[in-house]
């Protein structure tokens, strides 16, 4: 999660980013006790607490690395957390939840118990983008530093970490975002507006087809079409997912890194994209099929050299991130455009300076867009939320007005 500089003579740790993860959010440990006293039971209280506070001391603590334990904590506080979201308990506005960035370290303060809902579940796919990002990215790096080697079971788990990612996402927009009062969501901070949420989504589904490409590539059995078709697809997804994030103010730090990211990966599926256009195109029988093929051939090879300008460009944007080494897809492109780009044009050439007038790109194809986001619900609300069985403390006139003196001196 950034770049996070160590002290006296150890290197600067410079992160490396396969699977881009925006900046987390953290909740900031606070008392929930004194606003819900007297409306909850104290056991109930309790548990909210701590489990809050503990994913405060996990994230914190582990710079939200420790994605095992945040998910368990997670999981286990969004039961709880439900009950105050719940209308028949009309605590919806009772507690002022704050939350900070992990990175940027800025705070935001809502007293809405769906905007605790949302930042938690927010949390949650941002911990499963940090999962398939450590599983695309092997801890045994020795060896070659211009490529890397990432095992089949390795990027099908991240394909489905990403899908899990773009499930908690969708959810997000879908039901939390759309029972949030328009004056609440100017209040959310950057990462949490609707297009951020919904670009992430969708580039989360583009690295997924990225993935599917890269083992489609390593197959015997995967045809030229089904190389193109998901090209094309990882195309599309990286189109809308700039779409999204160019409609959203990203002009602080992790937004300029964000939008670089999406470029660089938009230009590499472009190119990916016309290659294997061209090398279908070449299969037809007329010279214009040829010329049509060279010219999908050059502009892969200006589109990959375009690529590499962003990866630079997504590497240096605040905070700085290691250049990564060529996997999937790519590690097989960046040599292959090249040398048929030219073994081409120099076949073709004559044909190039016949057919002047049929030297223009042709369209690439569109398709259905295949991975969907996986279907997330929330869990059932836990038990302890059932009225029949509170036992709510009362509070003395003395503790009450004891609690409102300390109020005022905060």
């Amino acid at each position: 999660m950034g770049c996070v500089v160590s002290i006296g003579k150890k290197k600067a740790n410079i992160p490396e980013i396969s699977v881009f993860v925006p900046s987390m959010q953290a909740p900031v440990k606070s008392d929930l006790h004194r606003p819900l006293k007297g409306l909850l039971p104290k056991d109930l209280l309790d548990k909210l607490s701590a489990l809050r506070n503990q994913i405060t001391l996990v994230a914190e603590d582990t710079d939200g690395s420790a994605t095992s334990e945040l998910h368990r904590v997670l999981e286990e506080y969004l039961p709880i957390l439900i009950g105050l979201t719940e209308k028949e308990h009309a605590l919806k506005e009772s507690v002022e939840f704050k939350w900070r960035s992990l990175t940027r370290h800025q705070e935001t303060s809502v007293s809405n118990s769906r905007f605790e809902l949302l930042s938690v579940v927010h949390m949650m796919a941002m911990v499963t983008l940090l999962e398939a990002n450590t599983l695309m990215i092997p801890e045994d790096q020795s060896g070659n530093s211009d490529v890397r080697t990432v095992s089949s079971d390795s990027k099908r788990d991240a394909v489905d970490l990403l899908l899990k990612a773009s499930g908690y996402l969708e959810f997000c927009i879908r039901e939390i975002l759309t029972h949030i009062p328009p004056e609440t969501k100017k209040k959310l901070p950057k990462d949490l507006q609707e297009g951020v949420l919904e670009a992430i989504l969708i580039q989360a589904l583009g690295q997924g087809t990225e993935i599917q490409l890269g083992l489609a590539v390593e197959s015997q059995k995967a045809s030229l079409s089904v190389k193109r078709r998901l090209a094309c697809e990882q195309l599309s997804y990286y189109s809308q997912a700039h779409c999204c994030l160019t409609r959203c103010d990203r002009s602080h730090g992790y937004g300029k890194k964000h939008l670089w990211f999406i470029k660089w990966k938009y230009l590499e599926a472009k190119a990916a994209a016309y290659y294997y256009h061209g090398l279908i195109t070449d299969k037809g029988n007329n010279p214009s099929d040829s010329v049509s093929a060279v010219c999908c051939f050059a502009a892969a090879e200006g589109l990959l050299a375009e690529s590499k300008k962003a990866c630079l460009s997504f590497c240096l944007a605040d905070p700085v991130s290691r250049i990564p080494p060529y996997w999937g897809v790519m590690k097989y492109l960046n040599q292959k455009i090249p040398e048929v780009a030219s073994r081409k044009s120099q076949m073709y050439g004559y044909l190039l300076e016949q057919e002047k007038a049929l030297q223009t790109l042709p369209d690439l194809p569109e398709f259905p867009l295949s991975l969907r986001p996986d279907d997330y619900q929330l869990p059932e609300i836990d038990p302890a939320w059932d009225q029949e069985k509170w036992e709510i403390e009362s509070q003395t006139l003395k503790e009450h007005l004891k609690d409102q003196e300390d109020v005022i001196e905060l």
